[in-house]
């Protein structure tokens, strides 16, 4: 299964299968699965993705353009979105921004049949939490779903913890109040994007440690996938493009070079 591609020729379709992979989520139970809204204009893909979900345990909605998307999350809202990008009306873009703006933080699936770096850049930019290109594999959608829908439930559970231990970190002139997920710099606040704050979190609680980017695709995404090291490597230049006088030469989040990455040791 792990072979077969979405939005590939119709004879490679990818079909409902008992892959492993679409084994029930771990939080989903039978009486409060999590529910999914799936935003993609094309009918044979909505229908495929609604049916491997579905199979894997999800409670799914799906509509087919980015106004429905919004209303309907707005009526009820999803557990997770898996959105399309190029959609009629208002693509996957624009609802990303106008749901991070009305404050939701709900994870964010992108699907994009472009693979461009700007167009993943931009969405992440925007508040997308992860993206995957066309053609792509549905036992690898299921496991970023798994993944995110994991990581959603291990912030809940860390912010209710952060509520009983309101402490600041510091290193620094870096400021992190990991309960209201704010973070100042040299003084001035600096608004980041979830997963933007949850890596520089992981950095700013490790000071010295030095990961690498498969391990921290592992703690701070929820998931561990060849080729998808990348992501990490650009969320650590936008985060060395809003703290960094110059993000060529870092002096707090630095690299070590051949190992990976780590938050300076705190002053």
């Amino acid at each position: 299964m792990g072979s077969r591609r979405a939005d590939g020729p119709r004879k490679n379709r990818p079909r409902r299968t008992d892959n492993p992979a679409m084994a029930p989520p771990a939080n989903a139970s039978p009486h409060a699965p999590s529910r999914i809204l799936v935003a993609e204009d094309q009918a044979d893909i909505r229908d495929l993705l609604a049916m491997n979900l579905r199979s894997a345990g999800y409670e799914v909605d799906a509509v087919d353009d980015g106004v429905q998307a919004l209303a309907r999350h707005t009526e009820r809202p999803a557990d997770l979105l898996i959105l399309d990008l190029m959609m009629p009306r208002m693509d996957g873009l624009e609802v990303c921004k106008a749901l991070r703006q009305q404050g939701s933080a709900t994870p964010i699936l992108m699907l994009t049949a472009k693979s461009t770096e700007l167009d993943r850049v931009l969405g992440l930019e925007l508040g997308a939490d992860d993206y995957l290109t066309k053609p792509f594999s549905l036992a690898e959608l299921l496991a970023r779903v798994k993944a995110l829908l994991r990581r959603a439930s291990l912030l809940a559970a860390a912010q209710a913890s952060a509520q009983s231990q309101p402490k600041a970190i510091r290193n620094g002139e870096l400021e992190i109040l990991p309960a209201k997920r704010q973070v100042t710099w040299r003084g001035k606040p600096i608004d980041f994007t979830a997963l933007e704050f949850d890596l520089l979190l992981y950095f700013a609680a490790h000071p010295g440690h030095v990961f690498s980017r498969s391990q921290l695709l592992n703690a701070v995404w929820g998931y561990t996938h060849d080729g998808y090291e990348h992501t990490v490597t650009t969320h650590i230049n936008r985060l060395r493009g809003k703290l960094e006088a110059d993000p060529m030469r870092p002096e707090l989040i630095l690299t070590a070079r051949g190992a990976g990455y780590k938050m300076r040791d705190a002053p």
